[in-house]
């Protein structure tokens, strides 16, 4: 079955066109487009890594890049059967990858308000594609869903009974990165550990390939430190913050999750290849490397309290993958935790979303 994946982000989309046949998938192309504000790029590979030709290299509009992917695809002749969309969060109504449907598209739309970078972008991404590819089934994925099963211990917050009916609760997120994690593991570990670092980050605890907690929350600010995220807050910050200061939800909410983090502590970039380049000269470049690995470092501790032990931990991610200085930092420290394996694994969001995709779709395609 030929899926094609989007990935949306606010002003980006990653797609990719895979062949799945049973649990084997097969990229056959990918590539990704960028816009900000009336400019944009985009871009493919074929699965040889080679450029793709396009009929156009600018966009400047989600809109305009799923149309440029649509014709692509026309031009090169291949003809998908189905689209798999990355959903960040499903809210308490939909907790499972599924078919969407103007059911789905209305839970989606409630959830919005948990996660209000992610979810919307996500909904045009579906709108557009909806209209360019007329008539193919659509299937939202969410990174809510590995999570979805997880104890209640870990999952309640210390809130009000009548709030937990309005879905405040542990979410969690980067779930189809974990799920990718697994599909690449030979054997699947009693004890797994998955550290997805990049500008988002999030810590996961795995026991017999179910997640029991992981150190996102509600939305994807909490936990760790991120690239412009100040993840795990005292309330009363923000309680001060208004008081003091007279913020609004909409203040506090830029305040948190665009300046704050790397970004908010360096005061000069999230980027965390710009920091280790600017760090011999700059104390602030230099702390914000360091509370991010000891942030790191604390999660990890605690989920493996969580699960009594680790037996393998797994760095991926943008800076799981590629930074080997931040992973010896992090590990240097958990040498008391007698871990049984470090691993490095890409993380393969787009070949889950397929593979949720074509088995979600399949009955329906053939």
């Amino acid at each position: 079955m030929r899926v094609l994946a989007l990935n949306s982000g606010s002003s980006s989309l990653k797609f990719g066109v895979y062949d799945v046949t049973g649990g084997a998938v097969t990229a056959v192309v990918s590539g990704e487009a960028e816009w900000s504000g009336a400019t944009g790029t985009i871009r493919a590979n074929d699965s040889a890594g080679n450029p793709v030709a396009w009929p156009q290299d600018k966009v400047a509009t989600q809109d305009e890049a799923v149309a440029a992917i649509s014709a692509l695809l026309d031009q090169a002749n291949l003809f998908v059967q189905a689209v798999g969309h990355r959903v960040v969060h499903g809210g308490p109504d939909c907790r499972r990858h599924c078919v969407i449907d103007d059911s789905v598209m209305a839970q989606l739309q409630s959830a919005a308000e948990f996660a209000p970078l992610h979810v919307p972008p996500a909904l045009s991404i579906i709108r557009y594609a909806q209209a360019h590819f007329h008539g193919l089934p659509q299937v939202a994925c969410l990174d809510t869903a590995f999570h979805s099963g997880m104890p209640e211990v870990a999952r309640i917050f210390a809130l009000p009974r009548e709030l937990r009916a309005e879905g405040v609760e542990r979410f969690g997120f980067h779930g189809l990165s974990c799920e990718s994690i697994l599909r690449q593991l030979a054997q699947t570990p009693e004890r797994l550990v998955i550290a997805h670092l990049g500008n988002g980050a999030s810590i996961t605890a795995v026991r017999n390939a179910r997640s029991i907690d992981t150190s996102m929350g509600l939305t994807p600010t909490g936990g760790v430190i991120m690239g412009t995220r100040c993840g795990d807050l005292d309330p009363g910050v923000l309680i001060y913050l208004m008081r003091k200061h007279g913020l609004d939800a909409e203040q506090l909410e830029q305040l948190v999750d665009h300046r704050s983090g790397l970004l908010g502590i360096s005061g000069d970039s999230s980027d965390m290849r710009e920091l280790h380049r600017s760090a011999p000269a700059s104390s602030g470049a230099q702390l914000a490397i360091a509370m991010f690995c000891y942030s790191v470092r604390k999660a990890i501790a605690a989920m493996a309290a969580a699960l009594g032990g680790i037996d393998v931990l797994v760095f991926t991610g943008g800076i799981g993958e590629h930074d080997s200085a931040i992973r010896a930092s992090i590990c240097e420290a958990l040498a008391f935790l007698n871990i049984g394996r470090t691993l490095t694994l890409p993380s393969l969001e787009d070949e889950q979303i397929a593979l949720h995709t074509a088995r979600l779709t399949s009955s329906s395609t053939t």
